[in-house]
Order: structure tokens, then sequence, then C-alpha cells
């Protein structure tokens, strides 16, 4: 894996790619942000964005959103999939939230993961993003872009996310991760788009395979795409 100083100048390439990079959830609040990441697991957050105006109007915190049953709560995020879970989640993590936090979303990891419906992606989102808290969410396109990089290696989002955190200083964790997540999904797809991205020439994907005329055409999966990494190293 690459240097810290090293990932360190990619990310701020990255960022310079992707100027004011952030979250694409709409909040108002820490409470409405873990509404809406909740909401964007196995969904878009384009489609969260036009069920949550009228969630918010309708529940517009935990105390509200406390008292919603499943049957009042499902119709309403139907379109964002898994809405049963989700439901469920949602009403459990606000009736938590009003039984063991007055109402406000902690700004702490493990009371965040408590929480149902909480991961640490989730809670890394909330904190960094509506709490003032380094974190660093680490999703499909974070595994995919960091490996592909070579800034991390693995499958696990947690130990992906050390890897990242041990290289980078806490205040751009959060822009770390929303610079690769952007990346992702504009450039470093599946398939990726390699003439339009800013750090190929410190990319080992690129390098290592594109380069020299490797298989890109079809739409690689990120462990073929490290597994070609370290053929081509070896």
């Amino acid at each position: 894996m690459k240097s810290a100083k090293t990932t360190r100048r990619i990310i701020e390439t990255l960022a310079e790619q992707h100027p004011n990079a952030d979250t694409e959830l709409h909040y108002r609040s820490a409470f409405e942000l873990l509404v809406a990441t909740i909401l964007s697991a196995q969904s878009t957050d384009a489609r969260v964005n036009i069920v949550t105006p009228a969630l918010f109007k309708r529940y517009p915190d935990a105390r509200a959103l406390a008292k919603a049953t499943s049957s009042e709560l499902e119709p309403q995020i139907l379109s964002t999939g898994f809405f049963r879970q989700k439901s469920k989640a949602l009403i459990g993590m606000a009736q938590q939230l009003v039984a063991e936090h007055g109402g406000e979303v902690p700004a702490d990891m493990d009371l965040l993961t408590k929480l149902p419906g909480v991961g640490r992606k989730t809670a890394n989102v909330v904190l960094g993003h509506a709490l003032g808290v380094p974190g660093l969410p680490v999703d499909r396109h974070v595994l995919r872009v960091s490996n592909r990089i070579g800034i991390a290696e693995g499958d696990d989002p947690v130990k992906v996310e050390e890897q990242l955190c041990a290289k980078l200083p806490k205040e751009i964790w959060t822009l770390a991760s929303d610079v690769q997540i952007l990346h992702g999904r504009r450039i470093c797809k599946p398939k990726p788009l390699c003439d339009q991205c800013s750090v190929s020439d410190d990319c080992d994907y690129f390098q290592l395979v594109v380069s020299r005329g490797g298989p890109d055409k079809a739409r690689p999966t990120r462990k073929n795409d490290a597994r070609r990494v370290r053929k081509a190293r070896r």
C-alpha cells in the first residue's frame, strides 16, 4: 500500500477534481441526516431526497417519529426499498433517542451504533457531516476506489477505514470519504473511466493493469481488480 504522504496527496488531488465534495443527502439537522442515511441503505441518495421532505414535515424530530406506527411509516418510505425493516429501525431508533438521549443524536460512535439500524458507516456519516466529529464512512465506492488506487487493501469496511484513518489527519477523514464516493460514482465506476481520472499516475490498477493492456472491457469486480494488481506486481 501507499505511504501516508502519498495517500494524503491523492486525497487532495481527488478533492481538486471533485470540489465541494459532500454528502448528497439533504438534511437540516443530525436527526434528519440519521434518518436519511438509514433510508439510503440499498437505495440511492436521489431517491431518499425525494422521500424525505414530506417525511421530515410529518416527523420533524425524534419525539414525533417515536410515536409513529409501522402502518403509518411504511407507505411513506416504500420507494426506498426494504421498507418494513427500515420502518422498524427508524421507529426503534427514535424511541431509543427519546428514552436514552433526550431526543438528541449523540456525538459518539459507540452510542450511535447501539441505535437500531445504525452501523459504523451510518454513524460516521452523521458524525462527520452533522456533528463535527471526524469520521470516515466506507461504502462500496470507497472500497473500490481505495483498493484500485492502492491506498487501502481488503474487502472489510472496518479494516479499510482503519487503514485510511491511520494515514490521514483527522481533519480530512470525512473529506477523504466524500471525494472517494464521488470519484467512485462519476469516474472510478465498476468499468472505470481512467482517461478522466486525476490520480491515474498514482493508481495501481491503472499503472499495473490498464496501461499494460489489461482486461478492463468487462465490468470488473473489486476482487478481480485486486487480483489483477497482485498478479501484475509479481
